[in-house]
Parts: structure tokens; sequence; C-alpha cells
């Protein structure tokens, strides 16, 4: 081996043993790495407990804030469709009642109309029965005046 190449490798060799970083400088590093990863863990674990909570409260408040305003307009809805009802069911009793006018003016109707018949063929029995009288008082004149 070259004298020229054994001093780098043991040149660089130095300087990495230069860089290595002192044990006890490590050593800090690393439990401070260890006291932030245990304080980050009690902080997940709060985090955890409280979120829950948290977001349940949230979610009350939300449904809260926009459930009433849709509750009021549903009661509002459900008395303007009891009115409504009510007054189809007047509309209806009211139709019921003008059905019922209508049947009796009717039944009116015919009944004038009946008695009006009855009227006319009372009175046609009655010129009928003059005209078959006379028709006899004729013929019993005619056979009168061609027996004498």
């Amino acid at each position: 081996m070259d004298a020229l190449a054994l001093e780098r490798a043991q040149q660089r060799i130095a300087e990495a043993a230069a860089r290595r970083p002192d044990p006890a400088v490590l050593e800090a590093t690393l439990e401070r790495s260890r006291m932030q990863i245990e304080t980050l863990a009690e902080v997940a674990a709060g985090l955890e407990a409280s979120v829950p909570a948290q977001v349940s409260v949230a979610v009350r408040d939300g449904l809260r804030t926009e459930v009433l305003p849709v509750a009021r307009h549903i009661a509002e809805i459900r008395g303007l469709l009891n009115q409504t009802i009510r007054r189809l069911e007047r509309i209806e009793g009211d139709l019921l009642a003008e059905r019922h006018a209508r049947v009796d003016d009717l039944a009116l109707l015919v009944d004038l109309v009946s008695s009006g018949w009855r009227g006319v063929d009372a009175r046609l029995a009655r010129l009928e029965r003059g005209r078959a009288e006379r028709s006899i008082d004729v013929d019993e004149l005619i056979g009168h005046a061609t027996a004498a």
C-alpha cells in the first residue's frame, strides 16, 4: 500500500471521529427527546379524553341552533294544516246542505208537475164524460127523430 493512501485513510478516520458527537451531548439530546415524547403522549391522552365531550357539546349546540327554527316552521305548518282541514270540513258540510236543498227543490218540482198532470187528467176525464153524455143525448135525439 501506498503511504500516501494510508495517510489519507487515517486523516478521514480522524475527521469522522472529530465530527462524532460527544456521548454526553448525545445522551442529553436523547433525554430531552424522551421527555418531549412523554409530554406529547400526555397531551394526546388529554385530547383523546376531552375531544369526544367537546364534539358532543358542539354537535348539541349546533343542532339546537339549527333545529329550533325548523321546529317552529313545523309547528306553523301543523297549525295551517289544521286550519285548512277545518275549512274543508266546513265547505263539505255546506256542499252537503246545498245538495239536500237541491234534492228538496227537485222533489217539490216533481210534486208540482205531478199534481198539474193529475189536474189535466181529471179535467180531460170530465170533458170526455161530458162529451160521452152529450153523445148519448144526441144519439137518443137522433134515434127519436128517426123513429118518429
